[in-house]
């Protein structure tokens, strides 16, 4: 994910004061891609922590086989946590340096990845962002930077997830507890049946952290391609489509506080994020520096496979709890 700024550096807006080199009376600009490197490393370090902690939990699931069996926690699982972590923070991480590298190339002024540590049981982060400068100079260049970061992740979290489903196994589903059921994506489904083939009635796939960080990534992805504002697939929607993006900006926002509200509470953090992000910078997209500057067929091209990206890795449920006392087995 990345967010450029809001008003400074765009067309009609002014833009920020530079200081001065007091030897000249000219104003100096200051030098791109200076970060606060202390704090990205410590905002890592922190997320590795995290992450392999919530990752143990994964991890010790896996061996319990939902419940089947007592696994009980202790320091010998901590290095096991590190399926989980290394995964996601690689995905993650290949997102955002596909962003930044991006940036680097067309000299477009950006910040390191910042990570986002969470006490949160699922997941141990709220995942990263990197945040742009200065004004994208052109059409072309907004969507390679906004195109570049969902690819990268999808490159790595393809592998990950096929191969965490060759160390996942299938065991019974649960019959009694409470159960919180994964929206399952139409490319966990194909990686699923290539992998393991179709599951009898009464059984399911136990996951490998492995496969559950790839599908942590794939959430990831989906979200950040919605054509919506300054999200991924916002740059790519304004990029390709212009003055349409504002009207596809709105239905994607409406379309997911519906979902919210009748299809699953899941929805509930993104549709706060969004409303709060046309709040603060409405529903527009900054403008390029070059509005007229033409994508060419091949970025077109590009822009389908991502919506590809999108239909993969989306699920209209992505997580709900599921009350299994009173069902059993056939």
């Amino acid at each position: 994910m990345s967010f450029p700024p809001h008003d400074p550096g765009y067309p009609g807006s002014a833009f920020p004061l530079e200081p001065f080199d007091a030897s000249f009376g000219i104003p100096v600009r200051p030098r791109k891609f200076q970060s606060r490197l202390w704090l990205h490393g410590l905002l890592l370090l922190l997320t590795i922590a995290s992450t392999t902690l919530v990752g143990v939990l994964h991890y010790a699931s896996f061996l319990g086989e939902f419940s089947a069996r007592r696994v009980p926690l202790d320091w010998a699982l901590l290095p096991r946590g590190l399926w989980y972590s290394g995964t996601l923070l690689g995905i993650l991480g290949a997102h955002e340096m596909g962003h930044y590298l991006l940036c680097r190339y067309y000299n477009v002024d950006a910040t390191l990845p910042y990570f986002i540590p969470a006490p949160i049981p699922l997941t141990g982060t709220l995942g990263a962002v990197i945040k742009i400068r200065e004004a994208f100079p052109t059409r072309r260049i907004l969507f390679d930077i906004g195109v570049a970061g969902p690819i990268a992740g999808f490159v790595v979290l393809v592998p990950a997830l096929f191969l965490g489903m060759t160390m996942s196994n299938v065991v019974p589903a649960p019959t009694e507890g409470t159960l919180l059921n994964l929206g399952e994506p139409l490319l966990f489904k194909l990686a699923s049946y290539a992998v393991i083939g179709p599951v009898r009635e009464g059984y399911t796939i136990n996951m490998h952290p492995m496969v559950f960080a790839a599908w942590f990534g794939m959430l990831a992805t989906a979200l950040n391609l919605l054509p919506f504002g300054q999200l991924d697939g916002g740059h790519i929607t304004y990029a390709t489509l212009g003055r349409w993006s504002v009207p596809i900006s709105i239905v994607t926002v409406g379309s997911v506080v519906v979902m919210t509200a009748f299809v699953s509470g899941s929805w509930m953090v993104m549709a706060v994020v969004m409303l709060a992000m046309v709040f603060v910078l409405g529903p527009r997209h900054p403008r390029v520096l070059n509005e007229v500057e033409p994508l060419g067929g091949e970025r077109y091209a590009i822009a389908i496979f991502a919506l590809v990206m999108l239909i993969l890795c989306f699920t209209p449920v992505p997580a709900q709890w599921q009350d299994l006392v009173g069902t059993s087995n056939r």
